[in-house]
């Protein structure tokens, strides 16, 4: 199992299994969900009833990495993620990792040294249901990760959450992290068709800027571009799980249009430290 670190403000003890859950040396007590991940929310972190994506976002991200969309950039991170040569159980941690798709794609050859992060109820369960070998927490990757401190060899945020002086304390000396985020024309098909503008918008500069000022450096950045062919119901899917059609005035305009070709595109980036 990946080893935790107590979530409970200013405590920061790593966390032992007992009988019943996790507890560190102050005695914070987490339990295990029935369903196999671990619980290490805190109340500033339920604030709304139902925290992180919404379901709806979640199932349809779901329903689209399913029908396969995601193989191509899964080959291309592949070749980043690979750290050959080591002795130890590489750990890996996964930020807002969803529904779990990318972990055993990616990792599947270390489910000991995996954990991922989501703070959606619906996304986790999904996780630990498709990989249960794995460690699953429900957590706000926004705030503290409950990682200690240079412990993790890889630190990947695939469209998710990017605390960056937290991933910088997680992250190993020799370790590195690896963050994907859309290109400026991924889907811009479907916003051409939904906005009536397709507004493109670069991403990757900024990051660059943010982690090099935290202590990361780039090292490579790639571009990953595919096209398919979308049904309506994949149609449906990208516009649920990407927040880009939140009015009906705006879903109106798809709702005659059966296929379309569109772009895929990923922005990712491989940093280390200075």
């Amino acid at each position: 199992m990946f080893e935790l670190r107590c979530t409970v403000r200013n405590c920061q003890n790593l966390l032992n299994p007992t009988e019943t859950g996790l507890t560190c040396n102050a005695r914070h007590h987490f339990d295990r969900a029935k369903q196999g991940y671990w619980n290490l929310t805190q109340p500033q972190d339920r604030k709304s009833k139902k925290p992180g994506d919404c379901d709806e976002a979640v199932l349809a991200r779901h329903r689209w990495l399913e029908r396969g969309h995601a193989a191509g950039l899964v080959a291309e991170l592949s070749t980043w993620v690979k750290m050959d040569g080591r002795d130890t159980t590489l750990r890996t941690l996964d930020l807002g990792c969803g529904e779990g798709y990318f972990g055993p794609a990616l990792f599947s050859d270390a489910p000991d040294g995996y954990c991922g992060i989501d703070l959606s109820k619906t996304a986790i369960k999904l996780a630990t249901r498709r990989w249960p070998a794995a460690t699953w927490v429900l957590a706000n990757a926004d705030r503290e990760l409950p990682a200690a401190e240079a412990s993790v060899d890889r630190v990947v945020s695939l469209f998710g959450r990017r605390p960056i002086t937290e991933i910088k304390r997680c992250l190993s000396p020799e370790g590195i992290c690896v963050i994907a985020v859309p290109g400026e024309e991924d889907l811009i098909e479907l916003r051409e068709q939904v906005q009536q503008a397709g507004h493109r918008r670069r991403r990757g500069d900024v990051i660059v800027e943010e982690m090099e000022d935290a202590g990361l450096r780039c090292v490579e950045q790639r571009t990953w571009k595919h096209q398919v062919t979308l049904d309506h119901d994949a149609i449906q899917d990208a516009l649920a799980m990407t927040y880009r059609a939140v009015r009906h005035s705006q879903q109106a305009r798809l709702s005659s249009i059966d296929t379309m070709n569109v772009t895929l595109a990923a922005d990712l980036l491989l940093f280390r430290h200075k």
